[in-house]
């Protein structure tokens, strides 16, 4: 019967007639060969068998498994080709438990002290870049006199703070609630978040919120975790698509919920101690997250999803800020609440309108009958 030998020296195959004979086999390739039974070797992978014999090591003879088992099969103890598939289940497993390590240990472990060791200019220069792409996306207020109170607000509380940054607080155009600082010091306050608010104090404790997230460099750590996950991707994946793609990043947003969740409670404790350093009331924080939670008797941030994403229970932080709160001096006077609260639009609207834009940002259709009762706010 055929079969293909290599020498071990060419790739090239020799096809050659292969018999069984004198207790071993014999077939011919240039020359004659053959290869007693003792000391020879078969591995069945698949549907064919590899033999090899000590005289002759590099050289292999290949036939396909039904062939070998009629001619010789009986007579040779065979080992079936599975230490490769064991090496490479075992590789496979290795590589999944590094991965798990690497994202939910090395990552979070190693992104504080990156973001600490990170030089304040090349914060700063990536944060001018976030800058820029934000200003893009989401187009600043126009009312100077609003914008002018929510920078010096920043500046206040960004004296009672240990961070070298300039921190610079603006309004900005958004169809969500939601206030967020970037790398470098820039805080953008979203129009939808300075409407929700109902009291200055409120406003101040979500911007004190953000310069404690700056000065315990909590947004360039999420920067290391976010740059960790995506070399992790493409290292693994090679950054295509498909479901090892979809853990990895799965994995990746786990670790960032979980770390995020602690990052957030330490920047509500020690953004309540900067109002309080600054002389201001540190009261708002209670009720505005409280109103988040929906157990206030103003139930219109229950479905603002997008603030509270990667945040810890509203009702416990709640909790947490009423038993930290401290009187003190209003954040804002009456004229610049009112220019912060008109430098968006978001004191001019009238109930509909505002019910409109609230239901137009869950996806719902607002009611357009004369008749419809609106509450007033």
């Amino acid at each position: 019967m055929q079969g293909r030998f290599y020498d071990g020296l060419s790739a090239r195959p020799l096809t050659v007639e292969v018999e069984w004979a004198d207790d071993g086999l014999r077939f011919e390739a240039d020359e004659a060969r053959f290869w007693p039974r003792d000391g020879l070797k078969v591995v069945r992978e698949g549907d064919q068998a590899r033999l090899s014999h000590p005289s002759e090591p590099d050289a292999r003879l290949v036939l396909s498994d039904a062939d070998w088992t009629m001619l010789g099969g009986s007579f040779c103890v065979e080992k079936r080709g599975r230490a490769r598939e064991f090496r490479l289940v075992a590789g496979l497993a290795a590589v999944g438990l590094s991965v798990t390590a690497f994202v939910f240990w090395g990552v979070p472990v190693f992104a504080g002290p990156l973001a600490r060791a990170t030089p304040i200019e090349m914060e700063q220069k990536m944060g001018d870049s976030f800058d820029a792409q934000m200003g893009a996306m989401f187009r600043r207020c126009e009312g100077e006199a609003g914008q002018g109170a929510l920078y010096e607000l920043g500046v206040r509380l960004a004296g009672q703070s240990d961070t070298p940054f300039i921190v610079r607080v603006r309004a900005v155009q958004a169809p969500f609630v939601n206030a967020f600082a970037l790398p470098g010091g820039a805080v953008l306050v979203t129009d939808d978040l300075i409407r929700e608010a109902e009291t200055p104090d409120e406003l101040a404790a979500v911007v004190a919120h953000e310069v404690a997230h700056i000065e315990q460099r909590h947004v360039m750590q999420a920067v290391w975790r976010s740059l960790g996950v995506g070399l992790l991707l493409d290292a693994v994946v090679g950054g295509g698509t498909g479901a090892g793609q979809q853990a990895v990043l799965l994995a990746g947003q786990a670790t960032d919920l979980r770390y995020g969740r602690e990052a957030e409670l330490e920047a509500d404790a020690r953004g309540q101690a900067l109002l309080v350093g600054a002389g201001l009331s540190s009261q708002g924080m209670a009720p505005f997250f409280e109103r988040m939670h929906g157990e206030g008797e103003d139930e219109r941030l229950a479905t603002a999803a997008e603030f509270v994403s990667t945040h810890p229970d509203s009702g416990r932080r709640a909790q947490r800020a009423r038993d930290g709160a401290r009187p003190g001096a209003a954040a804002l006077s009456p004229s610049e609440w009112a220019a912060v609260r008109t430098s968006c639009g978001a004191g001019s609207k009238d109930p509909v309108t505002r019910l409109k834009d609230r239901l137009r940002r869950r996806g719902d259709k607002a009611p357009v009958d004369q008749g419809d009762q609106v509450r007033q706010d």
